[in-house]
């Protein structure tokens, strides 16, 4: 893995500088350190993606050393130990402790290449686990052939190809930490980290430590921003971070450096942020909840994550892809939506986007019966549509500047086509609804040039 960083720890300069060439030769970035001293010295100052750490030195011995840093669980990056003088006994130790695997000198440069090369594998493996445990249904790409979404990748491919801070507004549920992974899978930092915070949970006391990290007690912590070194730290919700939290943040990415809580000494910090917020953040800092600093400082590249009703004609796309998805992970029947549900499911408003869809489509596979998902299924899983819910799903843009007649039109148009959605494409149902006469509505919907299906 290209540009890692790596740390050499040993009390023998003739091998320290050896080792050290060597990586250096090999693309690896490397700091070298000659005692336990100086290594702790070297961890306050950059998280290393792995330690090559010698047993006996004069001060603290390796294996002593290896426990200090496992005092809270596993080591914070693989640590392959090394020695001159080794026994199984110490191997079994150092393995014990949290030792990816042990070296005996003289060192084996094929072997030393090949367990740097599997370990650091090994973690990036480990980590793309976690993050796909932790992702539920989400698509590994934005899906959706519509114009619309395939400008929006254009624009992502030609954004990841910078290392500019991004800011991706859209409402909940439209897939804005899709596009932040997507983003990150095609620029030169996808073999490293990709590291999720949640706005939402760093409300809590220890937010600063779980964001900075920390150096309290002679114990050191390593933030979220700094597990992204190299990579993207993509920040969820960023407008619910609290008042300190976004001056810290302002200070550290205007200056690409941060300062632990408790720490004195500055950190380099080389990671792209990628922010998303649900809420208008332009409307945020008018209104003083966000500073405005933070704003331009993350709105290098401002994007916009879709909403499904400007998209209708995705929503076949992601039926498929969903009603594919959950029978494979939770072993459900496949079922395929009739042409008449896809209809009435383009129809919808969606007003939890994304996230609403693979729920829906969830939970027709599990409650459903037979091959085929039909459209009175459907209807019956939509519900009943409220009257106060249909007016909030229906964002009507009049252009004042109009002469009366024609705003007129272009309401009743806008109003129309909304209702004949609702109404599943049924004249005889929108008739009702908007209190007009069938024909007099025929002929309305014709001048207003609104096309009608054969019901």
């Amino acid at each position: 893995m290209a540009q890692a960083h790596i740390l050499v720890v040993d009390d023998e300069p003739d091998i320290r500088h050896l080792v050290q060439d060597i990586l250096l030769d090999e693309g690896y970035q490397v700091e070298a350190a000659e005692n336990a001293a100086a290594a702790r010295h070297a961890l306050r100052l950059r998280k290393p993606d792995l330690v090559l750490l010698d047993i006996w030195m004069p001060d603290t011995d390796g294996i002593s050393l290896l426990r200090e840093w496992c005092a809270g669980g596993a080591p914070a990056m693989p640590v392959v130990m090394m020695s001159g003088h080794g026994t199984i006994e110490t191997a079994v130790e150092a393995t014990r402790l949290g030792a990816y695997d042990f070296i005996e000198k003289p060192i084996s440069l094929a072997k030393l290449l090949l367990t740097i090369e599997r370990a650091l594998e090994s973690t990036r493996l480990k980590q793309e686990n976690e993050g796909l445990r932790r992702r539920v249904a989400e698509p590994l790409e934005p899906l959706g052939s519509s114009r619309a979404m395939q400008e929006l990748r254009t624009q992502v491919e030609r954004v990841a190809a910078t290392d500019a801070f991004v800011l991706i507004e859209g409402e909940a549920g439209t897939g804005k930490q899709v596009l932040a992974r997507y983003l990150h899978a095609r620029s030169v930092r996808r073999e490293r980290p990709f590291v999720v915070v949640s706005g939402a949970s760093l409300t809590r006391e220890h937010a600063a430590r779980e964001l900075f990290g920390s150096e309290q007690s002679g114990e050191l912590r390593y933030g979220l921003l700094e597990q992204a070194q190299g990579g993207t730290c993509y920040i969820d919700e960023v407008a619910l971070l609290d008042q300190e939290l976004q001056t810290r943040l302002t200070a550290a990415l205007s200056t690409r450096h941060l300062i632990r809580v408790g720490g004195s000494e500055p950190v380099a910090l080389d990671v792209r942020v990628v922010a998303g917020s649900s809420r208008p953040l332009a409307a945020e800092v008018d209104s003083g909840r966000f500073q405005e600093a933070l704003y331009y400082l993350l709105r290098v590249v401002p994007l916009k994550s879709l909403p499904l009703r400007e998209r209708p004609e995705d929503i076949p796309e992601l039926l498929r892809h969903f009603a594919d998805y959950f029978p494979d992970r939770d072993q459900l029947p496949y079922r395929r939506f009739s042409m008449a549900a896809q209809n009435r499911l383009r129809q919808y408003a969606w007003p939890g986007n994304v996230r609403e869809l693979s729920n829906l489509v969830q939970r027709l596979l599990i409650l459903g019966q037979g091959p085929e998902i039909d459209l009175a299924e459907v209807e019956a899983a939509l519900g009943p549509v409220r009257p106060d819910k249909a007016r909030a799903e229906a964002p009507v843009a009049i252009d004042l500047g109009l002469p009366l007649r024609e705003a007129r039109e272009q309401f009743e148009r806008e109003y129309l086509v909304h209702q004949l959605k609702l109404c599943g494409g049924s004249v005889g149902k929108l008739a009702k609804a908007v209190g007009l006469e069938r024909t007099h509505l025929y002929r309305k919907l014709r001048s207003l040039g609104v096309e009608l299906k054969d019901e």
